[in-house]
């Protein structure tokens, strides 16, 4: 899904104008907030309502109506809103707004059955329905660059571009909704006091959830509002922004599959502690590789994964120097999700909700200073600034009460693999001088950590916190 998510990067910006680029990712910039309060903390309940219930049935039906009800609230507001703001008038943003919101209507809906596949571990049926999905806008993406369309101004082609989202969201709802018929049948029903509890029980994830997207994605909203030239810079700093999301959709999906496990042994008092502790360590790496990447290679990068006209020149910033800039959130970005997962598990929500009440009043109030002046690097610059603030006090306090076990050594291991693979990146990095050595490059990269992760002993330690978690081990092996 990444990688495909991240060629569709490479087609649009290089389908569409700077410009109309700009507006595209302003469009879909300005509906996280949006989703994210769609969502509302639903899906994080569903997967443990429905493993709980003995009528999962009445539990999956309430749970799609009242997404439906929110999703069409919500995302009908931001409509709106795009239309009456009056920055954007005579602009293409309105309507790329209206189209954009399709894609997540009908990808909530979608995970909404997600959790049908999860409870029955039955998680083929979600491969086949993303990666359908992904393939499906990957390819009418490229079908514009097979007919040789390149740095186009015409606004139907950015239209058309926005609206190819919504329709692979579409098929991802039909074929979840199939799959999902094959074990549970449901209908959209009202279910007053099961609604009423899914509420209850949703509204410290969602509250948690729309705080953080105040901290981490209303920046580029911000710029849409605040700059006469928002689409110039949207267009820089939302590609960017897109790449580190689709990066993370790993460490996401892991705290995803282990949360309803969690609370599980949590709930029967098992130890969990090896499973943290290894999910902790991967996260640990994960970043620090995407960190890595972002600060020594980002120009390279942005070439091969835009064109070069989203390149920095002199006296200009461009994607290049977004994505150094971001290079700290996404080191830091781990952290932050296993803290904010484990706070909400551990029942620790009300420290987890006013932490980031603080830092998303930070957050746009510094944006609200610094993107005026300096744009994407204002927002970049703030994003540093707050996720390193979130880690801090959350990430020390999160360790204590969820405990996760590895050895010490593992930090040694860790600072060693992380300096050997600075070295690497730096000094392969002069060689890269076209988006074919670029592309060699991160082959080359990626055997290169194999070979680190083994070396180090990083392997071995994250087998060892595997058995153990599995009970097939001791705790001494680790």
């Amino acid at each position: 899904m990444a990688a495909l998510s991240i060629l569709s990067v490479k087609f649009v910006a290089t389908a569409l104008s700077l410009e109309l680029a700009g507006y595209y990712n302003s469009s879909y910039g300005f509906l996280q907030i949006f989703g994210i309060l769609a969502d509302f903390g639903l899906y994080a309940v569903s997967v443990r309502e429905m493993s709980r219930s003995d009528r999962k049935e009445e539990v999956l039906s309430a749970l799609i109506f009242l997404r439906t009800i929110i999703l069409t609230i919500s995302l009908g507001s931001a409509i709106v809103f795009a239309w009456l703001l009056p920055q954007w008038q005579g602009t293409p943003l309105p309507l790329g707004v209206t189209l954009a919101a399709l894609t997540p209507f009908f990808t909530l809906l979608a995970g909404t059955l997600r959790s049908v596949f999860q409870i029955n571990y039955r998680l083929q049926y979600v491969f086949v329905a993303e990666v359908s999905q992904r393939i499906l806008t990957t390819a009418l993406l490229a079908l514009i660059i097979l007919l040789g369309i390149r740095g186009s101004t015409d606004e139907n082609v950015f239209l058309y571009c926005t609206l190819i989202g919504g329709i692979g969201a579409l098929l991802l709802l039909l074929l979840s909704y199939i799959f999902a018929h094959r074990f549970i049948t449901f209908a959209v029903r009202w279910h007053p006091a099961t609604m009423r509890r899914l509420l209850k029980s949703a509204l410290p994830f969602g509250t948690a959830y729309l705080l953080l997207s105040f901290c981490r994605q209303f920046d580029m909203t911000l710029i849409a509002l605040l700059r006469d030239d928002f689409q110039i810079q949207n267009a820089y700093y939302g590609f960017v922004i897109r790449m580190g999301e689709m990066g993370f959709l790993i460490p996401t999906f892991l705290l995803n599959s282990i949360l309803p496990i969690v609370s599980e042994r949590r709930e029967r008092g098992e130890d969990a502690s090896a499973l943290l502790g290894k999910t902790f360590l991967l996260l640990l790496l994960l970043s620090t590789t995407a960190g890595m990447f972002a600060m020594l290679w980002p120009r390279p990068l942005v070439a091969l994964l835009t064109t070069r006209e989203y390149l920095s020149t002199a006296g200009h910033p461009g994607a290049d120097t977004a994505l150094r800039l971001t290079s700290v959130p996404m080191f830091l970005y781990g952290f932050i999700l296993f803290s904010f997962y484990m706070a909400l598990v551990h029942g620790e929500w009300k420290r987890l909700i006013a932490t980031l009440a603080a830092c998303a009043l930070l957050s746009v109030g510094s944006n609200l200073l610094l993107i005026p002046r300096l744009g994407f690097v204002g927002a970049a610059t703030t994003a540093i600034i707050v996720q390193s603030l979130l880690v801090s006090l959350l990430l020390p306090a999160t360790l204590r009460y969820a405990q996760p076990h590895f050895p010490p050594t593992a930090f040694v291991r860790w600072f060693v693999f992380s300096l050997l693979l600075a070295v690497a990146l730096w000094v392969s990095r002069p060689f890269l001088a076209n988006d074919f050595l670029t592309f060699v490059g991160l082959a080359g990269a990626g055997v290169v950590l194999g070979v680190l992760l083994w070396l180090t002993g990083l392997v071995q330690i994250i087998g060892a916190l595997q058995r153990h978690s599995l009970g097939l081990g001791e705790k001494h092996e680790i």
